[in-house]
């Protein structure tokens, strides 16, 4: 098991229903912990399974209007420019496409991500793998601050800190006290054709939400 305090000053984790404007969950998303993690460290023969998350500030939204570009290239575009070898006409002009959005993030956050390392098929069929050998890799990295890419929380734009917590996770703030159903809230994303969203009812008692598996009798899609 590895605990990794993950803090910024912005987060946005976006609901999947709004499809205009961004509007972000409450808290943070287990889709979104996994993220974090494989900034810092994946391979193919390992897979994070999120097991549980703390969120240690109160939780506080500000409206912001940010720029996006309105569209995007077309799938089908991308393969028949493979096909071809060129990619002319793939260019989109950021100037000639930008957008206003308005968007409803959260803010000053600080979370706890609990989770634990699974093997991949891939993982399992090679004797040299194991799961301590990805935790100890994964901890060294995270001890020193070491990623492949900056963690984000749910937009590249939002970069945030990391460390690794030895021990209990901290106590979360008091406003957090009770139990909070938090509704409906993406599991996994699928943004590949054929993959699915699941959804599963997050509920946060004293400031931490129990993830369950994908395979759970209460996880939906």
């Amino acid at each position: 098991m590895i605990r990794l305090k993950v803090w910024g000053p912005r987060a946005l984790f976006s609901r999947p229903e709004m499809k205009v404007e961004r509007v972000s969950y409450d808290v943070i998303t287990p889709s979104a912990a996994r993220g974090v993690l494989e900034a810092i460290h994946w391979k193919p023969q390992m897979a994070w399974r999120i097991e549980r998350l703390h969120v240690l500030n109160p939780i506080r939204f500000e409206s912001l209007r940010r720029n996006e570009v309105g569209s995007k290239i077309p799938a089908g575009k991308v393969a028949s420019a493979m096909r071809a070898g060129r990619t002319e006409g793939l260019a989109l002009h950021v100037d000639e496409d930008r957008q206003q959005r308005a968007a409803t993030l959260l803010k000053d956050v600080a979370y706890v991500i609990e989770a634990r390392i699974e093997l991949t098929a891939t993982g399992r069929a090679d004797p040299a793998e194991s799961v301590q050998k990805h935790l100890e890799i994964a901890r060294r990295r995270m001890a020193k601050g070491q990623y492949f890419h900056h963690p984000y929380l749910g937009t590249r734009e939002f970069a945030c800190d990391f460390a690794l917590v030895e021990g209990a996770a901290p106590a979360p703030h008091e406003s957090l006290a009770g139990e909070r159903d938090l509704g409906w809230m993406a599991l996994e994303v699928g943004y590949l054709p054929g993959m699915k969203a699941s959804f599963f009812r997050a509920k946060m008692r004293h400031g931490v939400i129990e993830v369950p598996s994908a395979s759970d009798e209460s996880v939906v899609g």
